[in-house]
């Protein structure tokens, strides 16, 4: 269960914690989206709806404090949750209660005069699932079932982790419950400034993220592969090359350059002066593109902060979701 404290911090913030372990919140691009005011960088790259797409995670805990992070880790956001099968919630019980939750978070959207109400009738029912909200998803333990129900119910699954678990992404190879698309979170050049930036509570961090970035190779044409960078300014844009190498290292299909954004409890650890501009993340992203020769600048959103890169025939995958 997670603890009163962590619960209560969350619905403050607007999250919907959903069961012993779960939780849902609406993404500030889907508010957007429901009122014609923009969509995410997502639906620009890869073509989801930002209005249908359900954020939320199946498992509160985390094994990192990363410095950027806009979570709650300075109130008992930690390892406070033992991944035991036998306690976990049902997948089926968590995505059905996800999306009541959702929708009722949508609620009060409906009386706005400017919101777009087939949009917002198309949200009831959302057909794609960001596994990334809060804590690490790979310790759930049902986490294959969850993916494969969501295959079954026709929805597609980014799944983003950090990276620290390898055995759990060979696990959802082996049982065929890859989702639709993997992300592993890219934040560091070197194993030194990964000990300072991450914080992580397991041992040997740095040997499991490298052999998290082995395993995504190996997972070539199985899922769509992204590896995500977010950059904080006068902290980790640094080395080109060195994230050069971990990008060749994974062979990923995209590779998502994004700028540190000062929300939620970032701000009180790094502020608002760290935050990169568009021009800062764009010139960074091609000081790596210099060693990377199979990759080339694919795409970009200025609102976002965030560029994409890609191998050059990869580009017509990126719609096809």
């Amino acid at each position: 269960m997670a603890s009163k404290s962590l619960v209560e911090t969350l619905k403050k913030q607007h999250y919907a914690v959903v069961g012993k372990h779960s939780a849902v919140q609406i993404c500030r691009w889907a508010k957007k989206s429901l009122l014609n005011e923009g969509f995410c960088y997502k639906q620009k790259f890869y073509g989801i709806q930002s209005h249908r797409c359900c954020q939320m995670s199946p498992y509160l805990a985390c094994a990192n404090q990363c410095v950027h992070c806009w979570r709650p880790m300075e109130q008992d956001f930690g390892m406070k949750l033992k991944p035991l099968a036998k306690d976990a919630d049902n997948p089926k019980e968590i995505i059905k209660n996800c999306i009541l939750a959702q929708r009722k978070l949508l609620t009060g959207f409906k009386g706005n005069p400017k919101i777009n109400m087939k949009k917002w009738q198309e949200a009831q029912e959302p057909n794609q699932f960001a596994i990334s909200l809060i804590g690490e998803p790979t310790l759930y333990p049902k986490l294959a079932e969850l993916i494969k129900e969501l295959r079954r119910q026709k929805k597609t699954s980014f799944l983003v982790t950090n990276g620290l678990y390898p055995e759990k992404l060979l696990e959802l190879k082996s049982k065929n419950a890859l989702p639709t698309q993997l992300y592993i979170s890219l934040n560091t050049p070197n194993k030194e400034m990964h000990e300072k930036w991450h914080k992580s509570r397991i041992k040997d961090a740095w040997k499991k993220f490298n052999e998290s970035l082995d395993v995504m190779k190996r997972l070539k044409n199985k899922t769509r592969t992204v590896l995500r960078m977010t950059l904080v300014k006068d902290l980790n844009m640094s080395e080109p090359e060195n994230y050069a190498k971990m990008i060749k290292k994974a062979s990923a299909d995209f590779v998502e350059v994004k700028g540190y954004m000062a929300v939620g409890f970032a701000r009180k650890r790094l502020g608002y002066e760290k935050m990169p501009s568009h021009a800062e993340i764009k010139k960074f992203a091609k000081k790596m593109l210099k060693y990377l020769p199979k990759y080339r600048f694919l795409d970009e959103k200025i609102e976002s902060r965030v560029v994409l890169l890609g191998k050059g025939k990869e580009k017509a995958r990126i719609k096809n979701v």
